[in-house]
Formats: C-alpha cells, structure tokens, sequence
C-alpha cells in the first residue's frame, strides 16, 4: 500500500512540475511553454492574447470581501510588470459580484474590488491616469448557477487593455 501512495504521491509532483514554466511574467502556456496561440504561430509579448493567456486578466476575491489576497497580488504584479513595458496601453477594471445580495449592493462591491486593484496597482508606480474602473456588480456572470462553485468565479476583478494593441 505504501508504494501506491508513493507512486501516487510522484506522480503528483511530476504533473505539478511540469505545469510550471519559467518565463519573467509567470509563463501559464500549454505543454509548449506557452509559446504558440490559438493560431498556432508565436503569441507576441505585447498582444492582448499574451496579457490574456500567458499572464492573466482576472482575480478572484472572498465572499463579500474586496481584500486583495497574496495570490491575487502575484497576478497584479505580472499585470503591472506588462503595463511597465508597454506604457502606450491603458486598461480598464471591472468589478464583479455573485448573484447572492441586492444589485445595489453587488454593485457597490464590484466598485470596490476594481478600486482594490486601481490602488494596488498605483501603489507600485502605474499611473492612475491609465486606470479606469466600473462595477457590473452581479450583471455580468462569467458562472450562471446557484451553488458556491459559480459563485466563487463570479467574485472577481477583471483587467481590460486597450490603448496601442496591435492584436
């Protein structure tokens, strides 16, 4: 029995080690490093579809909380390392809610989980005049059902870039 548990127990760690890839923004590509997109050719470090898949645009927050969370501050600081490089691009915020609570408040709570990401990402030298921020509080669920497993996803911020983007 010990040795199911620790063929188990490497071969856990050997799928962990090989989903994790190098690279300055956190690399989360496929099994080729990430380095080919949807068309199959090479993603272009500036392209949306780089910020998108290789560093990622949304965080996830607590039920009723707009803290940002340590694992949450490791997607921001890959975001804000992008946003340094590619001064020309500006983003816009989304706050989110889940479905439970009235639209006023979900409303309210998406407005401060988008301004929770603003001032963190001021707070490390990004311009505030490239932020801007709205709230669709509950309106825009990424998860439509009533259980926690939709509702965890819906609680989020999501990062929007424009501004210069070739892709």
């Amino acid at each position: 029995m010990n040795i199911v548990k620790s063929a188990a127990l490497a071969l856990g760690v050997l799928t962990l080690a090989a989903c994790q890839n190098g690279g300055p923004f956190g690399n989360r590509g496929g099994a080729d490093g990430g380095a080919n997109g949807a068309n199959g050719g090479p993603i272009e470090e500036s392209s949306l579809e780089y910020f998108n898949e290789r560093i990622g645009d949304t965080i996830l927050f607590q039920v009723n909380q707009s803290t940002v969370t340590p694992e949450s501050q490791a997607v921001l600081d890959a975001q804000i390392a992008w946003l340094r490089q590619y001064p020309d691009r500006v983003i816009l915020i989304e706050g989110h809610a889940d479905e439970q609570g009235t639209r006023e408040y979900n409303l309210a709570l998406g407005a401060r989980r988008a301004a929770a990401v603003r001032n963190y990402m001021v707070s490390q030298g990004i311009l505030e005049s490239r932020i801007s921020v709205v709230s669709y509080g509950k309106e825009r669920p990424l998860a439509v059902c009533s259980t926690e497993a939709c509702w965890s996803q819906n609680r989020r911020a999501v990062t929007v870039v424009s501004g210069g983007m070739n892709s």
